[in-house]
């Protein structure tokens, strides 16, 4: 005799198994964070590690790709630092040009409007004076994290090399799941999926370089300092969609407003990063990434809050690729279809639909024959 559960029954396991899921996430986040780094970087590193395997042996492959990036990661870690670095050295002088646009703002309502300073000034004078020892403790907080993650950062390098080396045995491992029948459409899904995430990736870092050299072009034009500090910054900050490039853009406009005193050079920065942001949201993204998979601004969003409640500043990071293969299994996996259709982006609908129906079609192939 089948028992029927009631529905409600089913909804509250549900919610016990999501508020699981999530004590587990963040009870086992220094195991977790470093495998989730690692499989993203084996998805990128896969091609590459391919292509090297034609000619030499896997594993002096999967290490010579190890080397390239952690290379290219070194220098452009030591290029930020180091603008950090002359940045911080610079609030000093930026504070003291900061008090002195407050004090000729105050003189300016004095004089057209008779309105005295009140204790409020001297409140944004003691708190402008912190200025400089706020980022000098940001500074040397970020220093004593970087120092206490390698230890974590060294592991990623020694997981991708596994997950690279072993793929073949893992493949094997998912065959154990399911029948005889069933693992050659399965394994032509996760081929397709594999393929989609590791575009989807490279094209995220093509947007971010494409739109690193037009942000900081523009500012260069205009002899702003750090300008490659801050068009790298801005760039990197266009993955939060619509809120990261006015992050991006308050910076770099805020600085050149203190260092000139020039509302209109202000404005000029803004409008340079207001256009490079049409750029990518219009032609870049679209060309590059929208043709992959595409994510919905709202979704986005609300993946970073939720990495950063679960992870933190790791988990802000990871939560929008992570939602980008969610949503690619989604699509690919017919009962969960309603969800990806709920993370895509209106605007790149049709090529989620070709990817849909080339999966069907392509496990109708493999089952015609049967």
């Amino acid at each position: 005799m089948e028992i029927k559960l009631p529905s409600y029954f089913k909804y509250t396991v549900i919610l016990l198994g999501l508020f699981l899921l999530l004590h587990f996430l963040q009870t086992f986040s220094p195991v977790l964070i470093p495998i989730c780094f690692a499989a993203l970087f084996a998805l990128l590193l896969l091609p590459m590690a391919r292509g090297l395997e034609r000619r030499l042996p896997r594993a002096i492959s999967i290490v010579i790709s190890l080397v390239v990036v952690i290379l290219i990661l070194g220098m452009l870690i030591w290029f930020l630092s180091s603008q950090v670095a002359n940045f911080s050295s610079e609030l000093t002088e930026i504070n003291s040009k900061l008090s002195g646009l407050i004090a000729k703002f105050q003189s300016f309502l004095y004089e057209r409007f008779g309105i005295k300073p009140t204790n409020k000034s001297e409140f944004l004078q003691k708190a402008l004076g912190n200025v400089t020892q706020t980022g000098t403790a940001f500074l040397g907080s970020t220093i004593s994290l970087t120092t206490g993650a390698l230890t974590v950062l060294s592991l990623i390098p020694i997981y991708v090399f596994c997950m690279l080396y072993y793929r073949d045995h893992l493949r094997q491992f998912m065959f154990q799941f399911i029948t005889r029948d069933r693992r050659e459409p399965l394994m032509e899904t996760v081929d397709n999926i594999q393929r989609v995430v590791q575009g989807y990736l490279s094209g995220l870092l093509i947007v971010i370089c494409v739109v690193s050299v037009l942000n900081s072009v523009g500012l260069l034009i205009m002899g702003v300092e750090f300008a490659i500090f801050f068009g790298v910054m801005a760039a990197i900050l266009t993955v939060i969609p619509y809120i990261g490039i006015l992050i991006g853009a308050l910076f770099p406009a805020l600085f050149v407003f203190v260092n000139t005193g020039s509302a209109g050079q202000m404005l000029i920065v803004i409008g340079i990063f207001a256009f490079v942001q049409f750029l990518e949201g219009n032609f870049i993204t679209p060309f590059v990434v929208g043709s992959k998979v595409s994510i919905n601004p709202f979704a986005a969003i609300v993946a970073l809050i939720l990495g950063g409640e679960i992870w933190g500043a790791p988990g802000m990071i990871l939560s929008i690729p992570i939602i980008a293969i969610l949503k690619v299994i989604f699509d690919a996996y017919e009962p969960l279809q309603p969800f990806g259709f709920l993370l895509n982006d209106i605007n790149q609908g049709p090529a989620e639909n070709r990817l849909l129906k080339r999966l069907k079609s392509r496990r109708n192939q493999v089952k015609g024959p049967v």
